[in-house]
């Protein structure tokens, strides 16, 4: 919805009259953030307007129902509120991220808006500043200082549920159907990048799919501490302007609104000076983050080659992997993974210090936290959905793995309990200088039979738990 030209039309706000573009839902409030925030192209996420908008919502039905605002105006607000949450008018949020610090001018975005559209509404003017008011009216029993952190907290969790553990959900049934179908496949385990003793392909898979099993449960804790919000505290905390009962019965229309757990807070004073709960939920992210990463990089450590690397699976080739190189493949959607978690983990570092400005009764980086937590969301969900359905489930045996164990010198740990750490260590030595396996050492240097030796390394022997009996130490 942009002006022809450079049409505008006055508004007002407190400090008097501002020009804005003609065909503008926002007012002069807006305009003024516009002007004094050049900064970058960011904005608010969709998650985040929605959210927003919804609050507005069922603000104007609770302050109807209380005989604070004229129902007719509230049925105006309602309807302009849900078509604001519907998106119609995404392109009118136009004030950067990086602004004042409470998010106060997205606040008034959202109030100007809101109200614009419900004077459409009621067949007045855009302008029509007295019919409905972005303050009196829209914003009645809010501050943003309560509202900016609670849509936050209401978008974080829409957004966790929707988006992020459905993905992850997908991606540990995935890892465990990989772990079934590789579960036959023997190779040699690795530890500090070097032969350890066997395990089996489907161990490791399974060994995935559990870092994601544990990733859910952290996420659900999250959850559990996003749905305690700010909204009833208004400015600093007091609640004041803001009549009591108003938070918990919106609140509880919310919840039913958007099908999500959400209440009022038991301490305002600390909901409103810090950023605490986004702070633990953006380190909930970052470990995740740290999870997947470890995953994407084993399979590409395991996917290396094809000829020259580790070459124990193969992944689906999607697309060509050189400009340069013909019939090169590369690992790239762990690729793509592996930057989206770095991008986590720097939006909590981002976090982190945002959650460090709380001063007194005001945390002045709610802007710039949120916008990180809500982009960390959406990146991990849609880079945990791609990784399952691009990478994972495509993965596929090579078939290298079981001669590779039969010539690791790892072999050795098996015969420990028959002949000794130290005659052990010896014939692993005398193997990698000679290039022998274990098991043609063995037979010169050892009294252990034939048969004792192929029962001593089977390597599929040495992947079941209590088979060999209690270790006689650790790594």
């Amino acid at each position: 919805m942009k002006s022809p030209g450079n049409r505008t039309r006055s508004e007002c706000d407190s400090m008097g009259p501002m020009e804005v573009p003609a065909d503008a839902y926002y007012g002069a409030s807006t305009q003024r953030a516009v002007l004094n925030f050049p900064i970058s192209n960011l904005r608010f996420p969709r998650s985040f307007i929605r959210a927003l908008a919804y609050v507005k919502y069922c603000a104007a039905d609770v302050n109807a129902a209380s005989g604070d605002l004229d129902r007719r105006k509230a049925t105006a607000i309602k309807k302009a509120a849900l078509e604001v949450a519907a998106g119609r008018f995404d392109d009118q949020f136009v004030v950067d991220i990086f602004q004042t610090g409470s998010g106060t001018s997205t606040n008034m975005n959202a109030n100007e808006v809101i109200a614009s559209r419900a004077r459409e509404i009621l067949g007045g003017k855009r302008s029509s500043r007295d019919l409905v008011h972005p303050n009196d009216h829209v914003n009645f029993g809010q501050s943003s200082n309560d509202v900016i952190p609670t849509a936050t907290h209401i978008a974080a969790l829409v957004e966790i549920r929707d988006s992020l553990l459905p993905a992850l959900a997908g991606l540990q049934l995935c890892l465990e159907r990989k772990s079934r179908e590789l579960m036959p496949v023997v190779k040699p385990g690795r530890t500090h990048l070097q032969d350890a003793t066997p395990v089996r392909l489907g161990q490791e898979f399974a060994g995935y799919a559990g870092q994601i099993e544990r990733a859910i449960e952290r996420v659900g804790h999250a959850q559990r501490r996003l749905s305690q919000v700010a909204l009833g505290g208004t400015a600093v905390g007091t609640g004041i302007n803001s009549r009591p009962g108003f938070a918990r019965r919106l609140l509880k229309k919310l919840s039913a609104l958007l099908a999500i757990k959400v209440r009022e807070t038991t301490n305002h004073f600390q909901a409103q000076s810090t950023l605490d709960e986004i702070v633990e939920t953006s380190g909930v992210l970052r470990t995740i983050a740290v999870s997947l990463a470890k995953i994407a990089n084993d399979i590409r450590w395991m996917a290396s080659g094809p000829r020259n690397g580790i070459g124990e699976i193969v992944l689906p080739a999607v697309q060509p992997g050189s400009s340069i190189m013909p019939g090169k493949v590369n690992p790239v959607i762990a690729e793509s993974l592996l930057q989206v978690c770095a991008q986590v983990v720097g939006n909590d570092a981002t976090i982190a210090l945002a959650g460090q400005s709380g001063n007194f009764e005001l945390n002045v980086m709610q802007p710039v936290a949120a916008y990180n937590l809500l982009q960390s969301i959406a990146i991990l969900a849609a880079a945990v959905n791609n990784f399952s359905s691009a990478c994972v489930a495509g993965i596929s045996d090579s078939g290298r793995g079981p001669g590779m164990v039969e010539q690791s010198l790892a072999l050795a740990t098996a015969l420990v309990p028959a002949i000794g750490y130290d005659a052990a260590a010896e014939l692993a030595h005398e193997a990698a200088r000679t290039g022998s396996s274990i098991k043609d050492v063995a037979l010169r240097r050892t009294s252990l039979s034939k048969r004792r030796l192929d029962q001593l390394l089977d390597p599929a022997r040495m992947t079941r738990p209590g088979v060999h009996g209690k270790s006689r130490g650790g790594e």
